[in-house]
């Protein structure tokens, strides 16, 4: 009889498992294990809003795996230290596990396969969590890409429909003696309740993230190419927390698309494919350069002249009290649900970066403690290109001017009034411009600026030509 350990990562789900599905097939026992590694001193250790989905997402995980005739063993330490306790106790012969690609991981599971082979214990791993893996795709020469386009189109050459897998139908009970920890021992969940918009704005688990990509299907991906920029409606999928535990594959969701819609993908479909192909082009460059997790891709950047008298700028910019409604919104949108609409993403992040000149790391910190869907590569990827200092970046001189984007992508202030509910009976002339309405409309509208709402804390015509001068001074010089 044979045992074998199936060791869940960032694939929180039964279906288009890989490494799950090779452990059942092959072995007589499987032995589900989830290894909590806490490293709270560590900067990139998972954030406090990605802890709550990990929460959720295991409680969904053992759920399913008990309706299959097993359970989720939980247990807390090193890895390596806990993969050998337990193969050596339960006579394990093999171990699966479906591969990462942040380089600590990277680092980390190289050691592991290394140390486990030498010791006679079969290894096996597998891709899960990408249409590619980094190694896949390149450019005629062997060298990565660090231009999106020529990556998407090599993506499209290569094909984007690729089967998923089942699940398994049944699967081995636990051997006699497993012990497990439990999930409420791993203390995810924070002990002071700032977590209860959450609750109201997801759910969680792989049962979950397929029917939120259904209901996408079904309804705003037939808009998303225009819809997708308007944060005041439902327009993107909001699938990137489901994506990036693992609760659902991009072969699952491409595949689904393509499968109902065979006449041919349309441009709203193909627009949000280029999303799942922007993801994986996150991944590719944080592989290849795994530098730019704390260093810019443009190392001209190194020189740039960031502010360094920022702290209580960079407080009003996190509590969304910057004056500029539309940033403000999208910064209570993260703080009450864990999420941030992307178009309002970039328009919070130019401010940052650029208007205050902030460092980006402050953002990318920020954004990596608050977002359900923190993910290093995308994360990453997302401040550089808005810095202008990573791969494909947005241009030095692209500010986004804040009262312009509101007005462009939220009109009638539907957006604004649902998250900055003091400017609420504003009309839309003045909404994303409280400040140029008289006295008199302010009082109409019970709005007493300074005292319920802040002026803008910086002027952006001022802040635009000092960004323009930082950024001058890096230039000319040699990449």
């Amino acid at each position: 009889m044979t045992t074998a350990i199936i060791w869940f990562r960032r694939d929180l789900r039964l279906s288009d498992n890989p490494a799950l599905l090779a452990a059942v097939e092959r072995a007589d026992f499987v032995i589900p294990l989830y290894i909590h590694q806490s490293r709270l001193d560590q900067p990139w250790s998972i954030g406090s809003a990605s802890r709550w989905w990990l929460h959720q997402s295991l409680r969904a995980l053992d759920s399913s795996i008990r309706s299959v005739g097993s359970g989720l063993v939980i247990r807390q330490g090193e890895p390596l230290e806990i993969l050998r306790e337990i193969a050596a106790t339960h006579g394990v012969q093999s171990v699966y596990w479906n591969r990462l690609y942040d380089p600590d991981e990277v680092a980390r599971d190289t050691h592991i396969k290394k140390a486990f082979k030498d010791g006679g214990l079969a290894v096996e791993t597998f891709n899960s969590a990408l249409l590619y893996e980094p190694w896949e795709i390149s450019r005629s020469g062997g060298e990565p890409y660090r231009v999106f386009t020529p990556f998407w189109k090599a993506m499209q050459a290569l094909g984007l429909k690729r089967a998923p897998e089942p699940a398994p139908a049944t699967m081995s009970p636990l051997p006699d003696g497993v012990r497990s920890d439990s999930i409420d021992s791993l203390e995810l969940l924070p002990r002071i309740p700032w977590d209860q918009g959450f609750y109201e704005s997801w759910s969680v688990g792989e049962a979950a993230a397929y029917a939120r990509l259904s209901e996408f299907r079904n309804t705003a991906l037939a808009h998303y190419k225009t819809g997708r920029d308007f944060p005041g409606h439902v327009g993107t999928s909001r699938l990137s927390p489901h994506l990036h535990f693992g609760e659902i594959s991009p072969r699952q969701v491409v595949n689904l698309l393509l499968h109902d819609l065979d006449f041919g993908c349309g441009t709203d479909c193909l627009s949000y494919l280029r999303e799942i192909a922007w993801r994986e082009f996150a991944v590719h460059l944080l592989f290849h350069f795994p530098h730019t997790i704390d260093s810019p891709m443009d190392a001209r950047f190194k020189g740039l002249p960031w502010r360094k008298d920022y702290e209580n700028d960079l407080k009003q910019w996190q509590r969304g009290l910057t004056g500029f409604p539309i940033i403000d919104a999208g910064m209570r949108e993260l703080w009450h649900t864990g999420w941030m609409h992307n178009r309002v993403r970039m328009i919070a992040a130019s401010l940052l970066t650029k208007n205050l000149l902030i460092p980006w790391h402050e953002g990318a910190r920020w954004f990596w403690d608050t977002l359900v869907d923190a993910d290093l590569a995308s994360n990453t990827m997302g401040w550089q290109w808005t810095a202008g200092c990573g791969a494909d970046a947005a241009p030095y001189f692209r500010i986004f001017n804040p009262i312009l984007q509101g007005e462009r992508f939220d009109p009638q202030g539907e957006y604004i009034r649902r998250w900055v509910p003091e400017l609420s009976a504003l009309s839309s002339r003045f909404i994303h411009k409280p400040w140029e309405a008289s006295e008199s409309l302010l009082a109409d509208s019970d709005v007493k600026l300074e005292k319920d709402y802040p002026r803008p804390m910086i002027d952006l015509k001022e802040s635009r030509e000092r960004a323009l001068t930082a950024f001058g001074v890096i230039k000319s010089s040699a990449l």
